[in-house]
């Protein structure tokens, strides 16, 4: 398709834009129209708003995808684009790199493990007498230090600290630095740990990793995505205890005897249900609670078809207030207002009734 070079400006002025707007805007048309034509019918049929698909293609415009990366991107969040998130689609598209092109995938990989960094910005510091930290670190290696700084920040609230979470977050790391300064790491020779020490010491971190043959991408909970190798990496560091598990059947009908289900059927209905299954909520189900759909009281049982993943505050909404909802699929939840209304949550998403 061709366009005019001076149409642009006049384009842009009719409309009350720059000139570098009206590019960007054409441009955006242009590869929704023939490189992503799922999105642009969805955008023609009145169903996705254009805003998102302009910010969709605008990602796969400054990553200079191929065709076939376009298309596969194309097929794979056209459904799911009225409600997928700026990361979701910067992932997505990661993820067509490593799959059509796994040589730069490869590269850019590697200039991100050289983009590492942590950052302590010793000239900046507030009134208050904060200083701030910003750091670039490998999945597994921030997965370890977010659990470390929870625990911590329990740990301080369990000793009668009042402070809010993040503070507390925030006094955890000192805490750490700390306990990190009396180790023999510097100006000491530090003696070999024992055995039993080193295996003590072994990264913890639980991934949930789901591989198809011959797919270059790994996907891990809560979306994240990450190559083939980079698994192995982990999986291959001395200090990386891997345990493996059966996999689930999801399809399986698990039924436990009493209130509280079996650490298996918590894990089935976790993977399963993914979020949070009221409407529109996006909380990760492995927060969540596991609600009895009947409940307890009323003969409900614990099992596969009669619980289901509801964060805090929603399972709350559903035991106090007039909310109801019932399982209509695998994996697929209706749902009833106080006032009548409906609203289906399946794997897709959320549709009204």
């Amino acid at each position: 398709m061709l366009v005019a070079e001076f149409c642009i400006a006049e384009f842009g002025a009719v409309l009350g834009i720059s000139t570098v707007s009206a590019k960007h805007l054409i441009g955006q048309a242009i590869e929704l129209r023939h490189r992503l034509p799922r999105l642009w019918r969805r955008v023609q049929s009145g169903d996705l708003p254009a805003w998102r698909a302009r910010r969709i293609a605008e990602t796969t415009i400054h990553a200079g995808l191929s065709r076939e990366a376009a298309s596969y991107v194309d097929a794979q969040l056209a459904p799911f684009a009225h409600r997928t998130s700026t990361s979701a689609v910067d992932r997505l598209v990661d993820a067509a790199i490593a799959r059509f092109d796994p040589t730069r995938a490869a590269l850019e990989a590697a200039r991100a493990a050289d983009g590492r960094h942590v950052t302590i910005e010793e000239e900046q510091v507030s009134f208050a007498g904060t200083m701030r930290v910003t750091a670039e670190l490998d999945l597994a290696d921030a997965l370890d230090f977010g659990a470390a700084v929870t625990h911590g920040a329990d740990v301080l609230k369990s000793l009668g600290s009042e402070e809010s979470l993040d503070a507390r977050r925030a006094s955890a790391v000192g805490e750490m630095a700390r306990s990190q300064l009396a180790l023999p790491l510097v100006g000491e020779v530090a003696q070999q740990p024992s055995r039993n020490q080193a295996s003590t010491a072994a990264r913890q971190v639980v991934l949930h990793v789901h591989l198809t043959e011959d797919d270059p991408v790994a996907r891990l909970e809560r979306g994240n995505l990450a190559t083939v190798d980079q698994i192995y990496q982990w999986c291959t560091q001395s200090r990386t205890e891997v345990t493996v598990k059966p996999v689930l059947d999801l399809n399986e009908h698990i039924v436990c005897a009493g209130y509280h289900p079996s650490a298996r059927l918590r894990e089935q209905v976790i993977l399963r249900d993914q979020t949070c299954v009221f409407p529109w909520c996006t909380k990760t189900s492995r927060a969540c609670d596991l609600d009895h759909i009947v409940p307890w009281e009323q003969a409900g049982e614990t099992s596969t078809h009669n619980l289901a993943a509801l964060c805090r505050r929603h399972h709350r909404l559903k035991t106090h207030s007039a909310w109801s909802y019932r399982r209509t699929g695998p994996a697929t939840y209706t749902w009833t207002s106080p006032h009548g209304h409906t609203f289906v949550r399946g794997p897709a998403g959320t549709d009204p009734g």
